[in-house]
C-alpha cells in the first residue's frame, strides 16, 4: 500500500515530521507537496492531488492544513475518496473500520506530533470492517458517488 501525502503552509511543519517517521518504519509514500514552505500557498492544490491519486491508485492518504478541514474538503471530491478529520484515535479507528476512510486529514493547528503519530498508525494499520451494516453503509456512499460524478 501507498501513503500520499499532502500539506499547506500551516500542515507543512507536520507533514514533514510524519513523512520522516514514515520513512523511519520504512512505509512506502509519496510526498505530493507543499515542497517548502509557503505562506500564501492554498490548500486546495495540496488537497486534490492527494484525493487524485487516492482515487486513480488506492492506497491511503494523509493531508494536513491548520484546521484539517479545507484540505479534507478538497480531498475528498474525487471518486471514490473518504476523508475524515482526526482528532483522537479511537475516532480514527472508527472512521477505517466502520466507514472505510482511506485519507485521513490531521488539524495541525489542535493537534500535536505524539497524537498525529498514533493516528496515523492507527489510520494505516486498522482494517476495513466486513460488517453487514457497515458495508450497506458505504455502498450507499457509492450509490450517491455514482449518481453525482460524471466520469
Amino acid at each position: 500500500m501507498k501513503v500520499y501525502l499532502g500539506a499547506d503552509h500551516r500542515g507543512f511543519k507536520l507533514k514533514e515530521k510524519i513523512k520522516a517517521w514514515l520513512k523511519e518504519r520504512k512505509i512506502n509514500f509519496e510526498d505530493k507537496g507543499a515542497y517548502q514552505y509557503d505562506k500564501n500557498d492554498d490548500y486546495p492544490d495540496f488537497g486534490s492531488q492527494v484525493g487524485q491519486k487516492v482515487s486513480e491508485a488506492g492506497g491511503k492518504g494523509i493531508v494536513v492544513c491548520g484546521s484539517g478541514v479545507g484540505i479534507s474538503l478538497a480531498a475528498g471530491k474525487f471518486k471514490g475518496v473518504r476523508a475524515m478529520i482526526g482528532f483522537n484515535v479511537s475516532q480514527v479507528k472508527h472512521g477505517v473500520e466502520f466507514d472505510h476512510a482511506n485519507v485521513l486529514s490531521l488539524p495541525a493547528d489542535h493537534i500535536n506530533l505524539k497524537l498525529a503519530k498514533k493516528m496515523v498508525k492507527v489510520f494505516l494499520e486498522t482494517n476495513r470492517g466486513r460488517q453487514v451494516r457497515n458495508l450497506r453503509r458505504v455502498n450507499k456512499i457509492k450509490q450517491i458517488e455514482e449518481r453525482n460524478f460524471v466520469c
